[in-house]
């Protein structure tokens, strides 16, 4: 892992442990010494006690309970089209993190009027642990929906019950070789948490980070296709990140794949089967299920009702 120094903005050298830790301490340090060395080694242990907990409470506070519902107020709404939207929350504190591992997402809870209980409902946030203060949720309401519509509805100000994380995905740098993705609609979520943590971790560690990533997003029409703007800026800055648009119904001289995804797309797009590769696929029930055969034929092994993380083909 490479260091990070003076002035940088992570690492035991960063500004706030530079500011708010170091230089107080050496200038404490140094005016006992002009004043009476013999409080040195009162004033290093002040140094000690006070950097320790100055350190403490610089560190960012996970909120997430993975037992318990909190609510979570909406901040803002960025509204991407007629039925998406993005939904920012405040965290309690400017310093406060989700603490959500890479790969894993949180249940929604909410209270539909005519259903007797509250309905529950996974989504994964496009913002990670990076983010201080906030996260954010990518949405499409959809006419059959239930949280997605209530979410809709949602006034600033309002809350929001969350609880987390769960599921099986953990990234951690180089599990794999390769990773192949299949993405329909909102089920890009997971995809870009995975392909920025991977490409974040590359550009701090200097490389270390080899992982490959190719990604095939499959829409209805190309005003669907969800942060793509992001997702080329990504393709652009990392050569080890690939996208692969597919589209139901293509515009005039659009140059990626047509209909729905294939065995053929698959094959020609994503790694082979291999130990050292594996297959995320998010999307609408129907596509999952198609994607799951159309993997087993090409010789990947077969999906399980409940992935677990060392399969090879994995489901969110």
């Amino acid at each position: 892992m490479s260091k990070k120094w003076p002035g940088t903005d992570s690492g035991i050298w960063s500004r706030q442990y530079v500011n708010f830790i170091y230089v107080p301490s050496a200038l404490l340090l140094v005016g006992t010494a002009i004043v009476k060395t013999a409080w040195l080694p009162y004033a290093a242990a002040l140094v000690g006690v006070l950097g320790a907990w100055q350190y403490l409470d610089m560190q960012p506070k996970k909120v997430l309970r993975a037992n318990v519902f909190q609510e979570f107020e909406l901040r803002e709404k960025t509204v991407l089209s007629h039925n998406t939207a993005i939904y920012r929350f405040n965290l309690p504190t400017p310093k406060s993190i989700l603490g959500l591992p890479i790969g894993q997402h949180i249940s929604v809870a909410a209270k539909i009027e005519g259903r007797p209980k509250e309905v529950v409902r996974s989504y994964t946030p496009i913002t990670s642990d990076e983010d201080k203060g906030y996260f954010d949720l990518l949405v499409k309401s959809y006419p059959t929906g239930n949280v997605s519509k209530h979410m809709a509805t949602m006034k600033i100000g309002q809350a929001l019950k969350v609880k987390g994380p769960k599921g099986a995905m953990v990234y951690t740098p180089n599990m794999v070789r390769h990773f192949g993705m299949i993405a329909g609609g909102t089920g890009i979520t997971p995809m870009l948490q995975v392909v920025k943590a991977i490409i974040r971790c590359r550009a701090r560690n200097g490389g270390t980070d080899r992982t490959e990533v190719d990604l095939i997003f499959a829409n209805v029409n190309k005003e669907d296709i969800l942060l793509k703007e992001d997702l080329d800026s990504l393709a652009a800055e990392d050569d080890k990140f690939r996208v692969h648009y597919v589209l139901n119904n293509p515009p005039e001289g659009w140059t990626g794949g047509v209909g729905f995804v294939t065995a053929d797309m698959i094959k020609s797009k994503l790694p082979a089967p291999a130990n050292d590769i594996k297959i995320l696929i998010c999307g609408p029930p129907p596509m999952v299920i198609a994607m799951k055969k159309a993997t087993e034929s090409l010789g990947y092994e077969k999906t399980q009702p409940t992935s677990k993380l060392e399969d090879q083909v994995f489901c969110f």
